[in-house]
């Protein structure tokens, strides 16, 4: 030891289902995250909420417990990083400091069928300044709903103390005393009506969607000013140096910095994100579901990336185990995938809460088929592994479609990616390597809190704090050609069939 000071900074990952806390040290590495779970409440088959003080409170919970590893372990913590799940939104009382709302999750679908109705009139708009059509959920609509319809919310409106936010700008006004109501801008972009090119709302669709102006944060960028913890919420006083939505955070962390380079994550949903440069890009295809997001903003300028994403799939794996009982947990299934030597005939689609891409269709749902006598639970559970990974090859098509290059780099991380086996059939079925990157689990956290360390003088750049984790461990395609394209086709033929009978038996 030479005795020189350790600094690190505090980061959360505040997901859907669970939220951790970690100090990233200067070396690029995360100290042991604290972690607790959180609750997702699904009252019908289209509502996903959540209790939006049990977020704070865990969330509070998990930064004590990794602030006193800090103290346990002489590092010096010299600010906060903040990474959180997207789109997910609620109102607050601003003077109570009591939510007024549940917590709305992404993966809600309550405004589907009733956003249908807008999308001839509004999608080409929204495509041109947004970066993605009308969709599938409208957090700002549901605000404007409850603003009007609930007269306990609208009573505090119309006293002035409504606050409107993601689990960001929630976090940092809880962090900072109320002192800061703000959004980042990967998280503003989630919540469907950012401006690409302006950088702030936008304005015709809030205005028709009748949010009101005053209960929205202000955007900023990823590394912007957050203000500083309040020191009676976590006993001391810091600098809350980043905030970005949590697949944004990932893309750095995975290594995704440059034109071209992409990560996929899998944790509840699986995204796969591509950088694309400092200008939006131009869709040189309309591919449904893909959508033009920030990568993230620093010191005024943007990167922008490309996403398209699977809403259900480490939820549909944890759906097969804890809700179907067919395994029994995601480590057993994964275990027993190693069993069979494959490919499987069962095919499994993780459609459990609608289809983006290759096809929009949002009420679409989940196939498990090509079951017979001789299915063993190792040949099954193979099988919804290769299910996932056709997932992420048709959002490689996309992404590539969209951009109209070929992605050149593909990183993955997120708590599946530890399976070799799902590592592997991505790296068949999509013909490429596929790079499963290091520490990957943590990658929220540490891409977070690298952003906010580079503001800090913790590192020179982005790359700069990668450096100290090494190489990387890289599944090389083995599946031939022909192989590959008939398992492809295949696929895309389960998946015609499919929306065809969904299509069919929807009523008219």
């Amino acid at each position: 030891m030479t005795g020189r000071t350790r600094r690190g900074i505090l980061s959360v990952d505040e997901g859907t289902t669970g939220t951790r806390a970690a100090v990233v040290l200067d070396d690029g590495s995360a100290a042991p995250p604290a972690y607790r779970p959180i609750s997702v409440h699904s009252p019908d088959h289209l509502r996903v909420e959540q209790d939006a003080m049990e977020i704070w409170a865990k969330t509070a919970e998990v930064c004590a417990q990794a602030l006193e590893w800090a103290r346990a372990h002489d590092v010096e913590v010299t600010g906060v990083s903040i990474a959180t799940q997207r789109a997910t939104v609620l109102l607050w009382d601003t003077v109570t400091g009591e939510p007024l709302t549940p917590a709305v999750v992404w993966q809600d679908r309550r405004y589907a069928a009733r956003l249908r109705a807008w999308e001839p009139g509004w999608d080409a708009r929204l495509v041109e300044h947004t970066g993605r059509p009308v969709g599938s959920r409208a957090p700002l609509l549901w605000a404007a709903d409850v603003l009007r319809d609930d007269p306990a919310v609208r009573r505090a409106h119309e006293a002035g103390r409504v606050a409107f936010g993601s689990v960001d700008t929630w976090l940092v006004w809880r962090l900072t005393g109320g002192a800061r109501h703000v959004m980042s801008a990967t998280n503003a972009v989630a919540a469907g009506a950012y401006d690409l090119r302006t950088g702030d709302w936008y304005e015709p669709w809030r205005d028709f969607l009748g949010c009101p102006r005053d209960v929205l944060p202000q955007i900023l960028d990823e590394d912007g000013d957050y203000g500083h913890t309040d020191p009676s919420v976590l006993g001391v006083r810091l600098p809350v140096l980043s905030v970005m939505g949590d697949q944004h955070a990932a893309m750095i962390a995975l290594g995704a910095h440059r034109p071209g380079q992409a990560m996929c994550v899998h944790g509840t949903g699986t995204f796969l994100d591509a950088v694309a440069g400092d200008r939006p890009p131009a869709h040189r295809r309309a591919v449904p579901g893909v959508l033009t997001l920030v990568g993230w903003r620093s010191r005024g300028a943007a990167v922008f990336s490309l996403e398209g994403y699977a809403a259900t799939t480490g939820s549909a794996v944890r759906w097969l185990c804890e809700e179907i009982g067919l395994f029994d947990s995601p480590a057993q299934l994964t275990a027993l995938a190693r069993e069979h030597p494959g490919p499987s005939r069962v095919r499994f689609l993780p459609a459990l809460a609608g289809m983006r891409t290759p096809v929009w269709s949002p009420e679409a749902t989940g196939v498990l088929t090509g079951l017979s006598l001789s299915t063993t639970r190792a040949e099954l559970a193979r099988g919804v592994l290769e299910g996932i990974a056709h997932s992420v090859c048709d959002l490689l098509d996309g992404v590539e479609q969209a951009l109209g290059a070929p992605v050149t780099d593909l990183f993955c991380g997120g708590g599946l990616a530890s399976s070799d086996v799902l590592m592997a059939s991505q790296a068949d079925l999509v013909g490429r390597p596929v790079r499963r990157a290091r520490a990957n689990e943590t990658a929220s956290l540490r891409g977070a809190a690298y952003l906010g360390g580079v503001r800090a003088g913790l590192w020179p750049d982005l790359p700069a704090a990668l450096a100290g984790l090494g190489d990387v461990p890289v599944f090389e395609p083995t599946l031939p050609d022909a192989a590959r394209e008939e398992a492809r086709a295949a696929w895309r033929d389960l998946l015609s069939r499919h929306i065809s009978y969904q299509q069919e038996e929807s009523p008219s």
